[in-house]
């Protein structure tokens, strides 16, 4: 089973961030923040504007967003976690 998200959203898995500082210690779990940054999995077809036609979303599968650290709706598919969001909780692309 896939997932496509509706109209602006879009399908996004968290990029675990580093967990060891540069001096060589090792953050763990329950000390660590949420990444804030993620891969877009799936997006949706655009945001349908007043005229009713559709904007197609900046982002598209593959890119690598920043977004904040509450953004979201956490999903489990297939034993992942994943967050399907709206694109204007996406603060940037990262190039």
């Amino acid at each position: 089973m896939s997932i496509r998200p509706l109209h602006d959203r879009v399908l996004v898995r968290r990029m675990e961030e580093e967990r060891t500082t540069s001096g060589g210690i090792v953050i763990p779990d329950s000390a660590a923040e949420k990444p804030n940054r993620g891969e877009v999995l799936a997006t949706g077809n655009g945001k349908v504007n007043d005229k009713g036609d559709v904007r197609p979303l900046d982002v598209k599968e593959g890119d690598t967003v920043l977004f904040g650290q509450y953004a979201g709706q956490k999903i489990k598919h297939e034993g992942e976690d994943l967050l399907i969001m709206s694109e204007d909780d996406i603060l940037a692309i990262l190039d």
